[in-house]
Formats: C-alpha cells, structure tokens, sequence
C-alpha cells in the first residue's frame, strides 16, 4: 500500500475510532440530545486536525476540503445514535478506553506526517503531532464539563509524543519521503502509542506531579 494511502487510511480510522469515542461519551455523561450526541462525535473526531491544518497553513482543513472526513466522523456518531443504547455502563467505559486509544494512536502518526509533508522540522513536527492526537480529546472533555485527560492522565500525551518521535525518526533514518515512510513504522508508532496507553491505564500509571509543601 503506498504511504499516502496508508497514512490516508490511518487518518479515517482514527476519526471513526474518536467519533464513536466522543458520541458515546456524549450519549452517557452529558446525555444530549442526537444533534448533541453527533456533534461532540464529529468535534471530538476533527477538532485535532483542523488545529494542526491551521497551525501549519493548510487552508481550508483536510476536514472540509475533504468529504471523507466529515462523513466518516457523522457516521460514527450516527452509528452511536442507533446502537449505543444495546451496550450496559461496563462495555461503553470498556469501549471508550480502547477508542480514545485508538484514536490518540492513530492521530500522532497521521499528524506527524502531516507536519513533516509541510516541511516542519523534527521537534515542531512532533509537537504537532502530539497536538492532533490529544486536540479532539481535549475538546470533548471541556465540552462535557471534565477535566481534560492531557491534564489528568500522565501516560496520555507521553505516548503520543513517543509515537511522533518513532515516525519522525523513521523519515530520517530512511532518507525518504515521509508519507512513504512505510507501514511498517508506521503501525509500530502507533502500536506502541497504544500499548503504552492501555498499560498507563490498566496499570493506573501516571507521571509523578511536583512535591506539595507539608502540611503545617
């Protein structure tokens, strides 16, 4: 397969994945209504690239130039809307689990790539990354009123960034372009951005926080 249809694939995956993510979502802690629910699908599943897009003057955004994406991230929250309610309270936090990291995976390859196509350089393109990987996640959890999982979950945007430092050093190493990076690194980075997450949160792993003053 080549690397911009690779990469082209990775990318719709992900917005299915972080579409049904935030849907669900919606549907059970912020109970909206259908408009709600496929909204916070579609914003949850976009909202990364569209930052990215602008950040690195893409304009419009791959969002609306491209009918695949919006399509894709409706019919996630679509799909939600129809089925959601077969599945009980432990399969849905079962399912959002594997989504978000999923989808966090899936992002911090695709928008590295992304970054390194457009001619960023290494660190920047690995910041980018790590923003389209976590930008959708964030707006989900400020537009359901939770604290935003970058802030709360320390093996969140550490893996993402591990995964953007894999592809970036993938490209250069090879000396090719970055969307014929190949599969192969590819779908290492984005494994080991989500086995690093599922570990982080089976295994209840976060980064130590800054030491409080004693109590007086």
């Amino acid at each position: 397969m080549p690397g911009s249809t690779l990469l082209l694939v990775l990318d719709l995956v992900g917005v299915l994945a972080f579409a049904v993510d935030g849907a669900l979502t919606a549907s059970r802690t912020a109970r909206l209504d259908v408009v709600g629910v496929v909204t916070l699908g579609v914003v949850t599943a976009l909202g990364g690239g569209i930052m990215r897009d602008l950040l690195i003057g893409r304009v419009p955004p791959a969002t609306f130039s491209d009918w695949r994406y919006l399509a894709v991230a409706a019919t996630g929250g679509a799909l939600v809307c129809l089925f959601g309610y077969r599945m009980g309270r432990r399969r849905v936090a079962g399912a959002l689990t594997v989504l978000d990291a999923a989808g966090l995976s899936l992002f911090a390859v695709t928008g590295t790539g992304t970054a390194l196509a457009a001619g960023l350089g290494p660190v920047q393109s690995v910041l980018l990354g790590g923003l389209t990987a976590i930008g959708g996640g964030t707006l989900r959890d400020l537009l359901t009123g939770r604290t935003p999982q970058v802030l709360s979950s320390g093996l969140y945007a550490v893996p993402a960034l591990l995964a953007a430092t894999v592809v970036v050093l993938s490209a250069q190493l090879t000396h090719t372009d970055v969307v014929g990076v190949g599969s192969v690194w590819a779908v290492v980075a984005a494994g080991l951005c989500f086995t690093l997450r599922m570990v982080g949160v089976v295994r209840r792993i976060d980064l130590p926080g800054p030491r409080q003053p004693p109590v007086a």
